[in-house]
């Protein structure tokens, strides 16, 4: 048996061009752990697709025609193997993502036939939930099958105080951007991904994950403005987490509050959901509210405190 440890950062994945919009979605609302429609799921899923894809398809273009989450994902998993094997050097960092290549299967296969001694499964989802990580290592259990290999599986690191810091940092890189007369006075509004309220029902910790990732951040930096959570991309007619991130958008401009800072408090990289949801679809929802300053923080992206929170809870585990 190989003596070494694999480490998998999973994550979302995106299409890499448009022309695979229609095939990425379709692999998303073929989930079980997401729309769990049991029958002919398959073919709901490819009608889905087809529907939603031109819509979907004209907001990538304009991001530049592709989903920036698959280079991000890969230069984290670089640098974290780099930073690795400075102490560590029987590791491999490897990438998997859920619904876009690299498969989670392939990846799976790959490292099945190398025979690891162990694996390290680290989603880039700093809160857990069903939707995520879950779907994620379900998966993974569902198609690794090399018996006796010892395996381990981070379920969370919204606690990390190395997370916690590079937060912080991107937080204060965009307040430079506010004119220096009202950047004390800018409302922090921290936007996370939604989930159905059937998840929170059934005890997804998510939304609790999310509150407490808010209050170290903010803690951390002594309470230093006044601050908003709000939830985004709903998908559907069922109930979702609330307030939405576009309502809670104008009620804010509506009460006098006109500068913006957007966080986006879910995702570790930039992709859709910030380079067009946040940064273009909420902007001009802002703007046509009244907004006076509105800016949305950068990802996390190749943040080398996120590598070091990355590091860390990797380390724990060798």
């Amino acid at each position: 048996m190989n003596e070494k440890t694999a480490i998998v950062l999973l994550n979302l994945g995106g299409p890499d061009n448009l022309e695979a919009v229609q095939p990425f979605l379709e692999n998303l609302f073929s989930d079980p752990d997401i729309f769990n429609i049991l029958v002919f799921q398959k073919l709901i899923a490819k009608l889905i697709s087809k529907s939603r894809s031109p819509k979907v398809r004209k907001e990538y273009k304009l991001i530049g025609g592709s989903s920036p989450i698959n280079l991000w994902t890969e230069k984290q998993r670089s640098l974290l193997e780099k930073t690795l094997k400075q102490g560590f050097e029987d590791v491999d960092v490897f990438t998997a993502m859920r619904y876009w290549h690299p498969l989670i299967k392939d990846v799976a296969r790959q490292i099945s036939e190398k025979r690891y001694k162990k694996i390290i499964l680290l989603p880039l989802y700093p809160q857990y939930s069903f939707s995520t990580t879950g779907s994620s290592f379900n998966e993974w259990k569902r198609v690794f099958n090399s018996a006796g290999v010892e395996q381990i599986f981070i379920k969370n690191f919204y606690q990390n105080k190395f997370y916690v810091h590079a937060l912080n940092q991107r937080i204060d890189e965009a307040l430079l951007k506010f004119p220096d007369d009202v950047r004390n006075s800018v409302q922090f509004l921290f936007s996370a991904h939604g989930i159905p309220l059937s998840f929170v029902k059934k005890g997804d910790p998510y939304p609790d994950q999310i509150r407490e990732t808010i209050r170290l951040v903010m803690q951390a930096r002594h309470n230093s403005h006044e601050h908003h959570e709000s939830f985004q991309s709903k998908v559907g007619p069922v109930k979702w987490l609330e307030p939405s991130t576009k309502g809670k958008i104008r009620e804010l401009i509506s009460t006098g509050k006109k500068n913006l800072l957007i966080v986006p408090i879910s995702f570790v990289s930039d992709h859709i959901e910030t380079l067009y949801e946040l940064d273009i679809e909420y902007r001009h929802i802002a703007e046509e509210a009244g907004v006076e300053n509105y800016f949305v923080m950068t990802g996390l992206n190749d943040s080398d405190l996120f590598i070091l929170a990355l590091k860390e809870e990797i380390c724990e585990r060798l």
